[in-house]
């Protein structure tokens, strides 16, 4: 028997036994489309945090921070020896040119006092529960602007606003909640956190509500010479415009540079600046992008020969590499589990065939089929099931991995966050039906071989 009767035989017995083929080569389908839609959506979830620790990011980020001099070490960033070491701006450009760095974003954080809104959400967006009073802003009277501080204890409260270079926002750990950034330059317009949110007994689910209203905030300034001394403060009105998680630094309230270094410099211009925290450093951190993980240590190491502390979440990523690696293998154990399952349901279809064909198989091997002959027609059906099966299975499974791509990046387009890009994966499509169509082979051989083994006189005489 040649390969090509081989074939007929084999396509001739599938069409005659069409509905126990259909309901195998389902089983088949359905295994490969979990399987395939697991793979793929584990893929492309494992290739879009690889992607961001590959190619820089906040993941690959380092915090820089002013260190103290090592005794009897002097140079112009140092005041003395043993003075901490302020962050200036040539140390900028000189950790900026250290191999392996990607970018360096300054960070100013610097003390304020802030003048909630009254309420302190939007009315428009709050619907009933503000129970019609409008939105109105605590506004600093001429009182409060000529002699410092707000008075009354019950609306201002005490915060660090936090300023960093927005137009590098992508580089800082700085994920959009709700509404928008601050421009970049911007003078009027702020960034709150959750913190802020929960000062007020605000909900994550109500940071909407928050956007769009304004805030007032002072920068205070010490006149000692003026009486007993007097704190005055710079008054500006500013916008709310989004809600954000930040780690940039350690405030609730996040702006441009721009805004906190005059801030800043307000501040840093009275009598006695350190009363408030305001050091004389012109950055209070360094936010510098490594080119990936593999080298944040030496960057690290290099940034501490300049001369500053540093610290990375090293450890952290790597744990999110090894639990997404953990998780693709469970959901690949899934799928493969369901290969089995559907490689069982093969090998007991091709054994009742075996036992409804046995006249055919004595018939076959009566006109000179050899063993090896038979073995072929049934491995031959085995194939062509788990290869249909496979294919169908595979593009289910790649149109499912699409639809759930769809909905995660709805989800993750309102957490303003970057959605799971990912192509055709051919290696995935192609390995599913190449692995479908063997995992059937293995399947039928028992029934082949038990088939082949079927002597051909007891074959004719059974009926």
């Amino acid at each position: 028997m040649t390969w090509r009767d081989a074939v007929v035989v084999a396509g001739r017995s599938v069409r005659r036994r069409a509905g126990r083929a259909v309901l195998t080569v389902l089983a088949v389908a359905l295994a490969a489309t979990l399987l395939t839609s697991l793979l793929i959506a584990s893929g492309a979830a494992r290739r879009r945090v690889l992607d961001q620790v590959t190619s820089g990011g906040p993941l690959t980020g380092i915090e820089v921070s002013a260190a103290a001099a090592s005794p009897g070490t002097l140079d112009s960033d140092q005041g003395q020896p043993g003075a901490p070491r302020p962050i200036t701006e040539p140390a900028r450009r000189q950790i900026a040119q250290l191999p392996h760095v990607r970018s360096v974003v300054p960070v100013v954080a610097t003390p304020v006092l802030v003048v909630p809104p009254l309420p302190p959400v939007n009315a428009k967006s709050a619907g009933a529960s503000t129970t019609g009073a409008p939105p109105t802003t605590a506004k600093p009277s001429s009182r409060r602007r000529s002699r410092g501080f707000p008075q009354n204890d019950a609306e201002p409260f005490p915060e660090t606003l936090i300023g960093a270079d927005l137009g590098h926002a992508g580089d800082l750990p700085i994920s959009v909640l709700a509404g928008r950034l601050p421009k970049a330059g911007a003078l009027d317009e702020v960034a709150v956190t959750l913190g802020y949110l929960r000062r007020f007994g605000l909900e994550r689910s109500q940071a909407k509500q928050v956007v769009g209203t304004e805030m007032v905030i002072g920068a205070p300034r010490l006149f000692a010479s003026v009486g007993q001394g007097q704190v005055r403060g710079r008054w500006t009105r500013e916008e709310i415009v989004g809600v954000v998680a930040q780690q940039a630094g350690s405030g609730d309230v996040l702006a441009p540079i721009e805004q906190a270094t005059l801030a800043r410099d307000w501040s840093r211009l009275g009598d006695d600046a350190s009363q408030f925290g305001v050091d004389a450093s012109p950055y209070t951190a360094l936010f510098v992008v490594a080119d990936d993980l593999g080298q944040v240590g030496d960057v690290r190491a290099e940034i501490t020969r300049v001369g500053y502390d540093t610290s990375a979440p090293e450890s952290l990523i790597e744990s999110v590499q090894r639990y997404v690696r953990v998780v693709e293998i469970v959901l690949a154990g899934i799928g493969f589990i369901a290969l089995f399952i559907a490689a069982l349901g093969i090998t007991n279809a091709m054994l009742a065939a075996v036992r409804e064909r046995r006249r055919e198989i004595g018939v076959l091997k009566a006109i000179g089929a050899r063993d090896r002959d038979v073995r072929r027609v049934f491995l031959l059906e085995a194939g062509t099931l788990g290869f249909l099966g496979g294919l169908v299975g595979s593009v289910l499974g790649y149109m499912l991995a699409r639809a759930l791509a769809s909905v995660v990046n709805n989800y993750l387009a309102h957490a303003h966050l970057e959605g799971v890009r990912f192509g055709l994966p051919v290696a995935v499509l192609g390995g599913a039906v190449v692995g479908a169509t063997v995992l059937a082979l293995v399947a039928g051989t028992i029934p082949a071989q038990r088939a082949a083994m079927l002597p051909a006189r007891q074959a004719m005489g059974d009926r």
